[in-house]
């Protein structure tokens, strides 16, 4: 794995926004968007079929807002790496330029299919921030901590396709065509941001790496409770488009589930994930212990 390997991937696989969104090309509201293991509507068994299809939607709604958000956050990290130094492999700062500008189409790509679910859909979703200040908050830690949640993100987009979306064929075809060409980019950011921590951790002790993982772990408890609020948020766009309120007792499964559900998505797939536990236990076998035992709450 190279600066210049990546760079030439990068550059081979990249897609442009006409190709995924527009030109006649339309979400259909009469399928789920997520995979149920992401959505979670199953249990929930006091909503019919169609509220089910429609807490669906709504989540997938949460998901593209939650993803511009982290890419939101994403970028300016990679912003501070992207310029040369002496010394430095030439296809480092050429790698990462090609992978901010790719950021930046994702935050778009986002953009755009929001707009088109606020299109088509009957009701308006809230959804937590604003996003300035959250990514503000995350990037309130050490730069290695930052490291260790953007290359957990990055990681967790891969086990999102490939284990939950790329065969399942239930999903709307253009819901599905955007989350597989986000992985395909995806999957080279995830190298990138690799080589970026391995350089950041081989300058760093061993004490400023366990308090990098601190900072890792209250990122983590920040967006935790950021998915609190935004499960309440979406208990209210669901009454308001079943135009009805859950009788108390269903609420509280509701929050609880949905809650566990977005946990899974947004953390539980990153601190389970191979690739990224891998990374962390090459330069510390403790870090990664410690994320281990803390996976199960989140899965």
């Amino acid at each position: 794995m190279s600066y210049e390997r990546l760079l030439e991937t990068s550059q081979r696989v990249n897609w442009r926004l006409d190709d995924i969104i527009g030109n006649g090309r339309k979400m259909d509201f009469s399928k789920p968007f997520l995979p149920e293991s992401f959505a979670r509507t199953s249990p929930l068994s006091f909503l019919s079929p169609r509220e089910k299809l429609l807490l669906n939607q709504i989540r997938a709604f949460e998901y593209l807002a939650m993803f511009e958000l982290v890419e939101r956050c994403i970028l300016p990290f990679i912003d501070d790496h992207v310029p040369a130094k002496p010394g430095q492999d030439a296809y480092r700062s050429p790698a990462l330029a090609q992978f901010a500008a790719e950021e930046e189409k994702h935050i778009e790509l986002f953009v755009r299919f929001r707009q088109e679910f606020v299109e088509g859909f009957h009701v308006e979703c809230g959804f937590i921030g604003p996003a300035e200040d959250i990514g503000a908050a995350i990037r309130n830690h050490s730069p290695l901590g930052v490291a260790i949640f953007v290359l957990a993100i990055e990681w967790a987009t891969q086990r999102h396709y490939l284990e939950s979306v790329r065969d399942d064929d239930t999903l709307d075809p253009q819901f599905k065509s955007l989350l597989k060409n986000h992985w395909v980019e995806e999957s080279q950011h995830a190298k990138l941001d690799a080589l970026v921590f391995y350089e950041m951790a081989a300058k760093s002790s061993a004490g400023q790496i366990e308090a990098a993982v601190d900072d890792f772990l209250d990122i983590g408890g920040f967006i935790d409770a950021g998915l609190k609020q935004q499960v309440a948020l979406d208990l209210g766009s669901f009454e308001r488009a079943i135009g009805r309120t859950l009788p108390d007792a269903d609420r509280e499964q509701f929050l609880e589930i949905q809650h566990q559900a977005m946990r899974w998505t947004f953390l539980g797939t990153a601190l389970r994930n191979k690739g990224f536990l891998e990374a962390l236990g090459s330069v510390s076998q403790n870090a990664r212990t410690r994320i281990e035992q803390v996976a199960p709450a989140f899965c």
